[in-house]
């Protein structure tokens, strides 16, 4: 890290959100992993906390959103303090202003979308100028800002690229945005980077001639991802002795308490949406939850649990138990 220093199956809807099918996978695992290690926790309990950790990764993407109009506006007063020091310069006086004049920043700035957020919080980025400046300062050195300052021309489509650049590159290596961010929420750090992503596919489709708010992502698509998470979420805890047998009876040589909690869990919710969501094609189930098992769990636990949930699903087809859409002919 320097100094400041999963995909969700096909929907015919084409209404987009920031909240998508994976990450609400990943909240299910995390929240439930919780609930379990957490014997005082009840299940309403653990319901709320699941409303709040999406909640929160929500208001996270607005959030980072308003980084570009804020770092913007710190760019800007930098030039006007430069412009009437005692003594300017002659850079002082003709400064370069592209990245201060950056055409995304600024409708950015006229979001009413990122306004109401504003004044539904308590907290902004101009609450911390050591992060600005030192963050600007960063950025600053860095090749895409430089070859963004020096091009020969300038572009709607530059703009939005150094913006792009900056949240893949910089900001998921940004230890000082770690610390920002820990201050304001304890959800914020695990969301940074799957959030960030949508940070950036918001930016990409943003249109010169069009609000950004157009583009700027709801929570929920629609109330059918609302209902798929707490389904998931119940099925998992009303069912958990169901898929614990399925889980032991696959894993013959293996004790259950000699195999990673994590990797139970995985299963267990993986197996919840198999058998609860009979549209979600079993191929997409399985790739979703390998990669959160990559994600959070051992480096051998996402080939083991590939295995074990191939096993399940090849008897579940077997008895009947299983009709998904990739197993009609």
């Amino acid at each position: 890290r320097i100094f400041c220093n999963f995909a969700g199956e096909k929907n015919t809807i084409p209404k987009r959100s920031m909240i998508n099918r994976a990450l609400l996978r990943i909240k299910v695992v995390q929240v439930l992993y919780a609930y379990y290690k957490n014997e005082h926790q009840t299940k309403r309990m653990a319901e709320k906390e699941l409303d709040k950790s999406i909640d929160q990764a929500h208001d996270l993407y607005l959030f980072l959103l308003s980084l570009i109009p804020a770092l913007t506006r710190y760019a800007e007063l930098e030039i006007d303090n430069r412009r009437n020091k005692y003594i300017p310069t002659d850079a002082d006086l003709n400064p370069n202003t592209r990245f201060a004049d950056n055409i995304l920043a600024k409708q950015m700035a006229e979001s009413h979308v990122l306004a109401d957020f504003a004044a539904r919080v308590s907290y902004s980025w101009t609450d911390d100028d050591t992060f600005l400046k030192t963050f600007f300062e960063y950025i600053v050195g860095t090749p895409h800002y430089q070859s963004y300052m020096t091009a020969d021309v300038r572009s709607y489509e530059a703009d939005k690229e150094l913006w792009r650049k900056i949240f893949k590159v910089d900001i998921p290596a940004c230890e000082i945005l770690d610390n920002l961010l820990e201050e304001i929420s304890v959800y914020w750090n695990d969301d940074l980077e799957t959030v960030a992503s949508f940070v950036q596919k918001t930016i990409k489709r943003c249109k010169v001639d069009a609000s950004v708010d157009d583009e700027i992502l709801p929570l929920y698509r629609n109330d059918d991802d609302a209902e798929f998470v707490h389904r998931l979420f119940d099925a998992v805890i009303d069912n958990s002795e169901q898929y614990n047998k399925l889980i032991d009876e696959t894993t013959k040589n293996w004790e259950l308490d000699r195999i990673a909690f994590m990797d139970i869990l995985v299963m267990k919710v993986a197996l919840a949406e198999l058998l609860t969501f009979p549209t979600i094609p079993v191929s997409v189930t399985l790739n979703e939850y390998i990669e959160i098992a990559k994600a959070y769990s051992t480096p051998r636990s996402a080939p083991f649990i590939n295995g074990v949930l191939d096993k399940i699903v090849g008897n579940l087809k077997k008895q009947g138990l299983l009709v998904k859409p990739d197993s009609l002919s």
